[in-house]
């Protein structure tokens, strides 16, 4: 579902490699787990995967799309939750949702269906014909993932997708990702909160310095370390640190 090879990424403002030579394979049905220190590349590789930012070394194929040569193919396969929830705040919620339905280009039964659905999961229907604006930080995030999920893609990239959300619909959202996995699909997500990675995940990669450091299950990443935690793991393999990115 998702392949990186060789992927690199240097910011010229400081000649840093942000991500370098970064290869990963992510198989349809894995709940994948993206974690790093501030700074260890993970925002710069989901945008290269989303095709937000062009790597300068490497390829990136999405659901058999490579996203250099056939870039609106890969980002249809593609649903991103991005860090952050900027909207068009004079836009209805409704209005949002049909905007997002109308360039993914989702048939109005196929949209009904989801916006239905999701709004009651979310508990929005009595705020979606209000302006954007009126929304919580919370409320946001709900509409930014509906909205990224409308066309039912194979790919869901998501990067912090429980910030801001309530416990309720944070456990709500999960529940969605293992069901789209059970599916076959792929959910790759980026993620501060080691539990839940540690919880959720059926695959985890460890990204340092821009270098992936280890991937794999938590028994794989234990390496004999019977009962080590994945926080315990995490601060072995990143204990350099890194710079904002």
């Amino acid at each position: 579902m998702i392949d990186l090879q060789h992927v690199t990424k240097t910011y010229t403002k400081n000649n840093k490699k942000a991500v370098d030579d970064l290869t990963l394979h992510v198989e349809g049905g894995e709940l994948f787990g993206f974690i790093g220190p501030n700074g260890a590349g993970k925002t710069t590789t989901i945008k290269m995967m989303t095709g937000v930012l062009t790597p300068d070394e490497g390829t990136i194929t999405m659901a058999g799309h490579r996203m250099d040569s056939e870039r609106l193919e890969a980002q249809r396969m593609i649903g991103f939750v991005p860090d952050g929830n900027d909207l068009y705040d004079r836009l209805t919620g409704m209005e949002y949702l049909n905007f997002m339905a109308d360039i993914y280009q989702v048939g109005n039964a196929q949209r009904k269906a989801h916006i239905e659905k999701y709004l009651d999961i979310f508990s929005l229907e009595d705020a979606i014909n209000n302006q954007v604006r009126s929304y919580s930080k919370g409320m946001k995030q709900k509409l930014v993932v509906i909205g990224a999920l409308i066309h039912n893609p194979p790919v869901w990239i998501l990067d912090e997708p429980l910030g801001g959300l309530d416990p309720r619909a944070a456990h709500l959202l999960k529940e969605e990702m293992i069901r789209h996995c059970n599916e076959g699909n792929t959910v790759f997500f980026s993620t501060h909160v080691l539990e839940v990675a540690e919880k959720l995940c059926t695959r985890i990669g460890v990204i340092a310095n821009g270098s992936l450091k280890a991937v794999g299950t938590l028994d794989e990443l234990r390496s004999g370390e019977t009962g080590a935690s994945l926080e315990e793991l995490f601060l072995e393999l990143t204990d350099d640190g890194g710079e904002e990115e």
